[in-house]
């Protein structure tokens, strides 16, 4: 049999190429952005609770009604929205899905989507394997600011959609209110949809506040914000995420989500809306995370890596300028095979893969993984 692939130039993601490379070799594993510890067992105890009590079967295909009522209420006490509960959420199996769903309902053949990169991995072919065109804009290393001149130069006609990322992966960059209100400016009177990917909405630092789309009526009017229950608690094993928009967005979205996968873990639903009722498991994240990020930065100040403190996320960018000419790939290998510890090369998530001498490392892991990670690092 002969077949055409929808994604001929797509191949294993770095972060599985890296992934493997770190288990093959038996480095510190600082690459793939899962956490080096447990959910709170609070929480495990709920999902434990909802299996004994009978949650098994299908939850409705938008989500069990009682978690879409606390994320309703946590977004529009956070950020002043007015989401329905009804109408206006769908839990998704993780922030990825609920992207690629998002992607599906809107985007047909030549349609084409705003994408600023560095960007996340999953939106590029999302938009390729639906007929639609990537329009790429590059940020630029080191502070990675949005040309917000570039981006409404880059709309067309044939503009459907635009793809933001905030807090910010890769960089660790977030948004600023004069970032969301160029934004509105530019959207304004056009048939855009914004596609905001807030999953690390909760991990902001050094008193930075999220400057989620939710904030902004005329940018949220016309808006999917994607999140991760995942990345906020300490288990993205689970997949369990959830998209926010409009009624008349929301509508389309449910027509390609319930074919796609209908319903989402019904008995872990049921957990996340009891566990959301304590706004403190997630307002003290940021805080939680800052001390890792502190303790990071702290153990490799004498280091030739070179830092930006990030401003959210749970990853750091490095600058390795100073210690090597190689490629960041090149370099990134060899850092696992011959010093035994893994990061993510940015190149690849770059506009023709410039390399601007970047490697990711993220610290979502134990004091000791990242004293062991240091030690490392200030040996190069």
């Amino acid at each position: 049999m002969k077949n055409t692939s929808k994604l001929p130039e797509v191949t294993s993601s770095i972060f599985s190429v890296m992934g493997q490379m770190a288990h093959t070799h038996n480095a510190i594993n600082l690459s793939q952005g899962f956490p080096g510890f447990d959910t709170d067992p609070e929480l495990h105890a709920l999902v434990t609770e909802a299996m004994a009590s009978g949650h098994n079967q299908y939850a409705p295909m938008q989500g069990v009604y009682s978690l879409r009522e606390q994320i309703t209420s946590k977004l529009n006490t956070l950020y002043g929205s007015d989401y329905h509960p009804e109408t206006e959420v769908t839990v998704t199996v993780g922030a990825t899905q609920a992207i690629y769903t998002a992607i599906s309902a809107f985007i047909h053949v030549n349609d084409e989507v705003i994408v600023l990169k560095p960007a996340y991995d999953s939106y590029e072919p999302a938009i390729l394997v639906n007929g639609g065109k990537v329009v790429p804009i590059q940020l630029k290393a080191p502070t990675y600011k949005v040309d917000w001149k570039a981006v409404q130069q880059a709309i067309t006609p044939a503009t459907k959609m635009l793809i933001i990322n905030t807090p910010h992966n890769p960089t660790g960059t977030v948004l600023t209110k004069a970032d969301m209100i160029a934004l509105q400016t530019i959207l304004e009177g056009t048939n855009i949809i914004l596609l905001s990917d807030e999953v690390y909405e909760h991990i902001v630092f050094d008193g930075v506040t999220h400057e989620s789309v939710a904030k902004y009526p005329k940018l949220a009017e016309r808006a999917f914000i994607t999140a991760s229950f995942g990345k906020t608690f300490h288990n993205t094993g689970w997949k369990m995420g959830y998209a926010v928009a409009p009624k008349t967005l929301m509508e389309e979205f449910q027509k390609v989500h319930q074919f796609a996968v209908f319903s989402v873990h019904h008995p872990t639903q049921k957990a996340f809306a009891t566990y959301l009722k304590t706004p403190n498991h997630y307002l003290k994240l940021g805080a939680f995370y800052q001390r890792k990020r502190d303790l990071f930065l702290e153990l490799i100040k004498g280091s030739r890596f070179k830092m930006t403190p990030s401003l959210g996320t749970y990853f750091q960018l490095v600058d390795y300028s100073a210690i090597t000419e190689e490629s960041d790939i090149v370099f990134a290998e060899r850092l696992i095979k011959e010093k035994g510890i893994a990061s993510i090369p940015t190149s690849v998530f770059n506009l023709d893969q410039e390399d601007f001498k970047m490697l990711r490392f993220c610290f979502a892991k134990t004091d000791e993984t990242l004293e062991q990670a240091a030690e490392i690092l200030n040996s190069i």
